[in-house]
């Protein structure tokens, strides 16, 4: 392990699967909805239609639950061929709200972690997410982690311009940025494309809306846990 070079000033932290626990309870949703339509179509056929579904409706619904309730809904019409009954609708209705409230519980020591990283005074550290606003908002709420971040911020996507924003807001150049997270495609990829530095820390589960092939880069630092940060900064 080495020490980001230069510094880090700023240090933006993703959310779902980085601080706590996501994909598992999309994952458990997912299964339910195989369960729900077991009569019209194998559970390969199901995951595959979903996941096709659900890459058509990202520029309509962007990402987060809310999205995926939409797009079972609409795979269980389209796999059913319209024949899915309104009783089975509510049934996969229901689970997607599960996952709208799921608990959001931080990783074994995420908190402690944050609280020594929040009282060294060093860093800038900012909670940097993308989902719909509200839903988002809960499961930070939920999670108590909120008040480690001198900033919040919820966008749609993680985009290269976001996160040139992210730095012009803070007032930091993107050498002196270092982002945290699990997804090499969303979370390190873009701050690397400009100019940033970035740790990886895989989660359990990865949707594979968010899988590429793994790399290295001399910017780019691989970790196995959360609590290993404490160790390079």
């Amino acid at each position: 392990m080495h020490t980001p070079t230069p510094t880090p000033q700023l240090i933006a932290f993703d959310a779902d699967d980085t601080l706590w626990d996501n994909e598992s309870f999309f994952r458990q949703a997912e299964h339910d909805l195989c369960t729900v339509l077991s009569a019209y179509a194998d559970a390969t056929t199901v995951i595959d239609e979903l996941y096709k579904i659900e890459v058509s409706n990202m520029a309509d619904y962007g990402y987060g639950a809310i999205a995926f309730i939409m797009s079972m809904i609409e795979n269980a019409v389209k796999v059913s061929k319209g024949k899915i009954p309104s009783e089975a609708i509510l049934r996969i209705i229901e689970s997607g709200r599960n996952v709208l409230h799921m608990p959001a519980t931080p990783y074994p020591g995420v908190t402690d972690t944050l609280r020594q990283l929040k009282d060294s005074g060093r860093y800038q550290l900012v909670l940097f997410t993308k989902g719909e606003l509200l839903t988002q908002e809960n499961k930070i709420a939920r999670s108590g982690l909120a008040g480690f971040f001198d900033r919040v911020l919820i966008v749609s996507d993680k985009t290269e311009q976001e996160y040139r924003s992210l730095c012009t807001t803070s007032g930091i150049a993107p050498a002196r940025f270092l982002m945290v997270g699990n997804s090499l495609k969303s979370d390190i990829l873009p701050a690397l494309n400009i100019g940033a530095s970035a740790i990886h820390i895989p989660s359990a589960h990865t949707w594979q809306h968010e899988v590429i092939a793994p790399f290295t880069h001399p910017r780019l630092i691989h970790l196995t846990t959360f609590p290993q940060l404490l160790t390079i900064l």
